[in-house]
């Protein structure tokens, strides 16, 4: 798609119905990514995602030394030497925060200074419990504002000994120690204790993700108990490894299809997928009577799909446990908020970290001109489609964001004869 400043869309008329595939995982190819670049040989990741954030992961990995090759559009061939080295200048990772907080601990491995940094939102989002945690394992992380740059001065290897985090704000800090911990001294013989320094963990499915993966490219990480675990100095060891399509996209595409009372084949059931958004099928499928509380501590990115479709379910809908989306890609919380309202005016309160959505199946069918400022976010404009599927007027901002993640999703929904004009 052309990139646009405004993207007004057409209300469809019928079901939506046609086959769909899903870009693959945004969250696991930046792990994959990393991990075939800390390895040593060549690795053959399939299936991948090709977009902003991990074209940030990329072309870092590549500034240190590493070796990534795209042969088609879904698959990276990665060759590593075991080890990074320090780059020429600071790696930018635009608004990646997956890319931003794993090479903030990676790069403690590099002999040598790495300063990571990002655009004006990713200099907005919190870094500063990773910092504290690698400063506790003897690795000299400095973030002036919490945020990033940050500046990592490496001494070739990873910290050992235990190490505490407190990943109430996200679970990305976890995954970022525990993908670096093999990257200890393989001499001391020491493993690395990654502890919870709180009970409460953001998205702690995505942990499971990051285990997965780490033991494919043949870490030994062992989980002592729900806030503790143990990881043994291996080093990684290069792998083919397959990567499965994005749950979080298939969200956009799971509520068009309930909207609509359509049938969109996205090619995997919902059961197979592995990360925790895929939990959202549930919810989603209960659509127009989808629960009155939905607590979406453990699928935030599908937190404002869900929130759109509530718009138009049969009773109200509190979202609770997602104080997270409020330091993600933008407040999250209050970017729906203000879109929902721009849409009509009472249609979201924020009560706290909760959202209330008062829910109007009447809203199907309408003409209510709004302009959905997207906040440079990709999950407000590919959420807010939804809504522009059932009323008319609505109008996406920088509907190019969606790059992020999912360059082509504008071209899916135009696939399935979603209609739009662009400005």
């Amino acid at each position: 798609m052309t990139t646009t400043d405004k993207l007004t869309m057409h209300p469809v008329t019928a079901p939506l119905k046609g086959r769909v595939s899903p870009p693959g995982s945004k969250s696991i190819t930046n792990r994959a990514l990393l991990l075939a670049g800390l390895a040593r040989g060549t690795s053959r990741l399939t299936g991948a995602l090709k977009s902003d954030d991990t074209r940030y992961m990329a072309e870092a990995l590549r500034a240190m030394g590493v070796t990534v090759e795209e042969p088609d559009a879904t698959t990276f061939v990665v060759t590593g030497t075991g080890e990074l080295k320090a780059p020429a200048a600071p790696l930018f990772l635009g608004n990646a925060g997956t890319a931003t907080r794993f090479l903030t601990a990676a790069v403690a491995s590099v002999d040598g200074t790495v300063v990571v940094d990002g655009d004006e939102h990713m200099r907005k989002r919190p870094i500063g419990p990773l910092v504290v945690a690698l400063r506790s394992l003897g690795i000299a992380a400095d973030a002036p504002t919490g945020c990033p740059p940050v500046t990592v001065k490496g001494n070739g290897h990873f910290g050992t000994g235990r190490v505490e985090i407190d990943a109430n704000l996200s679970s990305q800090y976890v995954s970022a120690l525990l993908m670096a911990a093999p990257l200890a001294p393989k001499g001391a013989n020491r493993p690395v204790t990654i502890a919870l320094s709180g009970a409460e963990i953001g998205a702690r499915g995505y942990v499971d993700l990051t285990l997965d993966a780490m033991r494919a490219f043949g870490a030994r990480v062992e989980q002592l108990d729900a806030a503790n675990w143990k990881v043994e100095p291996t080093g990684y060891t290069a792998t083919d490894f397959h990567i499965e399509p994005d749950a979080s996209a298939a969200t956009y595409l799971w509520g068009a299809e309930v909207l609509t009372g359509g049938a969109i084949d996205i090619g995997t059931p919902a059961a197979a997928f592995t990360q925790p958004d895929a939990r959202a099928h549930a919810v989603i499928s209960a659509f127009p009577h989808m629960p009155a509380v939905i607590d979406g501590s453990q699928m935030q990115d599908a937190i404002p799909t869900i929130a759109v479709l509530a718009a138009f379910n049969e009773t109200p809908v509190r979202f609770v446990g997602i104080s997270n989306l409020r330091v993600k890609e933008c407040d999250r919380i209050r970017a729906l908020s203000t879109g929902l309202n721009n849409i009509r005016a009472g249609l979201a309160t924020e009560e706290g970290d909760d959202l209330v959505v008062a829910s109007d199946p009447g809203l199907a069918g309408q003409h209510l001109p709004a302009e959905i400022d997207t906040f440079a976010d990709h999950r407000i404009a590919m959420s807010f489609a939804l809504a522009g599927l059932k009323i008319d007027g609505i109008t996406i901002l920088d509907p190019a964001c969606v790059g992020k993640t999912y360059p082509q999703y504008w071209d899916a929904l135009a696939s399935l004869g979603v209609g739009f004009d662009r400005s």
